[in-house]
């Protein structure tokens, strides 16, 4: 008899032991999960930014050898007070350090810590947008309840500026002649921007016309290296991607050096970046979007190498949307819906998993 009851006990154990192993659904909004990061992999092919590992768990109070690089970085991006990108740098942690940290990490929805956890400094070594954070570049911050119960992230250049014409908006963009990169076919290009100025569009009473006059058009796109006329230079492979400006200005710029990719499947590069994502996130510039903290949205400053992400988020929409107002031929609310079934489906995944959890735990009680 002991015997039975031992082997039953044994297969409930192990029955107990799949289902709390068991993964959970996947409750994400039109957006690609993100690529795996680690402190060490992203520095490989380029030396835009050199290798932060040394400064894993720095804290106020520690000398570490590149802190004062790591300072003007954050200096770069707006996460130290202005003119400090060009100032003499230490590389002391100090108090206005822990404090750059501790504003880098909330504005990234990172844990914060004021240290230079994995975490952080992952996300650091990540291929990013070149337009700064938290001001720098001048974005002013929104925070408001959204129908679908979620706080919004979004931000905008300062003073929120858009463009401005009499109805219908239409604006012409350009992709230069001239300013490309040879492995990738002009039609090829101009295919994966009309892609994603057509993703705008149809959530914004804005219209996009592409023209081949490139010095009239309002838009104008191109590759470039390092410094290229507008004061930003470029910096190398997997460092800054690209930049724009905010409107009316309408230059968006892409680093050539980088391995731009149109197909994933087909591109063999662990380098490679995504040029419909930059495509995207960039078009957001153009139009008055700053970065959102949202990791999920199109307008999170930062993107993985190889990762796909040019789907706009709830977060994305709802901020050109209160630039431009909403397209009369285009619903949130199917988003919204979207994602509250996503979120029923997992709670009820959980409960159910619980109750089974407790038969079974009352089961191996009585036998033992």
């Amino acid at each position: 008899m002991l015997p039975c009851r031992a082997r039953l006990v044994s297969v409930l154990l192990l029955f107990l032991l799949a289902l709390l192993r068991r993964p959970l659904p996947v409750a994400c909004l039109h957006v690609a999960a993100d690529a795996p990061l680690t402190a060490t992999e992203h520095r490989q092919d380029g030396a835009a930014w050199r290798s932060f590992q040394q400064l894993l768990d720095a804290r106020r109070g520690s000398r570490v050898a590149g802190l004062s690089e790591l300072k003007r970085y954050l200096a770069r991006f707006g996460y130290m007070p202005a003119g400090a990108e060009h100032e003499p740098a230490t590389d002391a942690f100090d108090a206005h350090m822990e404090a750059a940290v501790r504003r880098y990490q909330s504005a990234l929805s990172l844990p914060v810590t004021g240290q230079l956890d994995s975490a952080t400094l992952d996300r650091i070594m990540a291929p990013r947008c070149g337009v700064g954070d938290n001001g720098h570049g001048a974005t002013a911050s929104v925070s408001l309840a959204t129908a679908g119960g979620a706080v919004s992230r979004f931000t905008f250049f300062k003073g929120e500026p858009r463009w401005t014409q009499p109805d219908p908006l239409v604006l012409t963009y350009a992709i230069s002649p001239t300013a490309t990169v040879d492995y990738l076919p002009p039609e090829t290009v101009r295919t994966v921007f009309r892609r994603a100025f057509a993703r705008w569009a149809r959530v914004i009473p804005v219209g996009f016309a592409e023209t081949d006059d490139y010095d009239a058009a309002d838009i104008r796109v191109g590759f470039y290296v390092g410094g290229h006329g507008d004061g930003i230079p470029f910096d190398g492979p997997l460092g800054v991607l690209g930049h724009a400006f905010s409107p009316r200005n309408g230059r968006l710029h892409l680093d050539a050096a980088e391995r731009w990719a149109v197909d994933m499947d087909a591109e063999t590069a662990h380098s490679a970046v995504d040029l419909e994502s930059v495509a995207t996130h960039e078009i957001g510039h153009v139009l008055g979007l700053g970065h959102s903290s949202s990791p999920k949205a199109v307008m999170y400053p930062s993107l993985s190498p190889r990762q796909k992400k040019a789907e706009l988020t709830v977060d994305d929409i709802e901020g050109v949307q209160w630039l431009y107002g909403p397209n009369p031929g285009f619903s949130l609310s199917s988003l919204y819906q979207q994602d509250s079934s996503m979120a029923t489906g997992t709670s009820s995944w959980l409960a159910g998993s619980a109750s089974l959890v407790s038969a079974v735990l009352v089961i191996l009680v009585t036998l033992l």
